[in-house]
This record gives C-alpha cells, structure tokens and sequence, in this order.
C-alpha cells in the first residue's frame, strides 16, 4: 500500500511523518519495563507528529503525551498499524474545531487492539515464521555454512519489516477513511462503547495470565481436609491475582510511589512464602 498524497491533500500527516513514526515503532521494546511496558517506545515514535500537530496547542500537546504514555503491550510486528491508527485519530483530533472528536476514544482503541493484535502476531512471527526461518537457518549452520545464521535473520526479518511499514501506512489510511465517516453517521460512541468493553476484557485477560498469585493452606475439618485455593476457586476463578491487582491499582492511584510498590511486593512475598502462605 502507497500513502495516497491526492486523496489526503488536507492531510497534516505526510509520508515523511509516517516514515518516521515507523522507523521510531522498531525501538519499542528498547525501553520496556513492568510498570507500563512499551508506553515509552510508543510515545517516543508518536512524539514528532505530536509536535507537528499540537505546535500551538500547548495543553493539548500536554495531554495527548499523557494520552501516549499510557500501558501499552502488543507484538512489535503489529504496533505499526496501532501507531498508525493513533496518529490519524489525533489528526482528526487536531482538524475537529468544534470539539466533537472524543480523545478519549484514542486510548480506548488503543487498548481494544493491544489484545486481538497481539494474539495473531505472537502466534504468526513468534510461534510460526521465527521456528521456520531458524530451523532452516539451523539447517545450513549444522553443515558448518556461514549462510545459517544470516539466512536466519534475513528471513525472519524481511517480512518484518515489510509488514511494520505497510501496517503503518494502512493504521493511517484506515483512520483517515472511516472516523470521519463514523462521526458523521453518529455510531463513533457505540464504536467506543465496543472498546472499552474490549479493552477491559484485554485487561481482565491479562491479569489472569500474568499475575500468578496461590496459597497452599489447608484446613481439617470433621476429618475432611479443606484445600483453601480450591475454595477460592470455586468462588471466583483467579480470586486472589484480582484482589492483588485491584491493591496495588489503589495504592497507584494515591500515588504510591511504584519503586516502593515493587520493593514491598518483593519483600512480602518473601516472608508470606517462607511462612507457607502463598
């Protein structure tokens, strides 16, 4: 797909703007931490079209730079079209005078796509093309060729390549092609009702694969032993990692600070594990 100069004149994003935003999605993973992950790789690619379009809305410049250093995880293949996606959206932003864009609906989309997005390319370049292209680099390696591990690279990351710079360009025309139809035909706040439900299903899945939290106590009762994790199980499935989370958000929220946070966890896992309690 070629950016289509004619048919977005009126555009504030040019070719170069998207060639930049690509270029900058591949050093996403440079900065990732457990707080918010890639948050910093994304605004760091963001960050020149926000200059460009914000140049003399210093507040909106401010809050669109929250709005991008917000959590964010996704396969780095398939961040190219959220980029893309996101730079068109805070360009109608940008272009809507009468305030009747929703910014809010730019983290929604961003974080309803995090899951879905990840899912296809975590199974397709991670489980699929990086097992073919290295064993078929570990092929030619075997046979003491120097063409192993260059073959191995080049394969896996040509497509790579190719599919983050296309995927940029199609994030963008997409944006560009159906939000102001959407706004137009009034649906945009069903769009972003879908959203957040998905968002919160995103992150709902997330803290039941991630946050791994069990307790072996037991209990005796009349001769019968009680297991008090299947109990809890029973009640609501991953009880205990929803309680932890729903914790530590609070505790984020009067702005506790996140090193402290990370320290205490460390330490009461510590003492909570060498007492038998989790």
């Amino acid at each position: 797909m070629e950016y289509n100069e004619q048919a977005h004149q009126d555009a504030l994003i040019t070719k170069k703007d998207l060639r930049s935003l690509y270029l900058r999605s591949w050093t996403i993973m440079c900065s990732w931490n457990y707080e918010r992950q890639m948050h910093m790789g994304f605004m760091f690619g963001m960050a020149p079209i926000l200059d460009k379009l914000y140049k003399n809305k210093p507040e909106e410049k401010k809050a669109a730079y929250r709005r991008h250093m917000e959590f964010f995880n996704c396969t780095p293949q398939m961040t190219g079209f959220i980029m893309g996606l996101a730079a068109s959206m805070e360009e109608q932003n940008v272009k809507s005078e009468d305030g009747s864009f929703q910014a809010d609906s730019i983290s929604m989309v961003k974080t309803s796509l995090m899951g879905p997005f990840s899912g296809i390319g975590d199974s397709f370049f991670q489980g699929t093309l990086r097992i073919i292209t290295f064993g078929i680099g570990l092929s030619f390696a075997q046979q003491g060729s120097v063409l192993g591990p260059i073959l191995a690279v080049l394969l896996f990351a040509i497509p790579s390549i190719l599919f983050g710079y296309y995927g940029t360009v199609l994030g963008y025309e997409s944006g560009n092609k159906y939000l102001t139809k959407l706004y137009q035909e009034g649906i945009m706040d069903r769009v972003m009702q879908f959203a957040s439900i998905v968002g919160l299903a995103v992150v709902g899945g997330m803290v039941a694969s991630m946050v791994s939290i069990t307790t072996p106590l037991t209990f005796t009762t009349g001769g019968t032993e009680l297991v008090l994790q299947d109990m809890l199980d029973s009640i609501i499935p991953k009880l205990l990692p929803l309680v932890f989370t729903l914790g530590i958000y609070g505790l984020i929220q009067k702005k506790v600070n996140t090193n402290v946070l990370l320290l205490g966890i460390v330490i009461c896992g510590i003492i909570l594990g060498a007492l038998g309690i989790l």
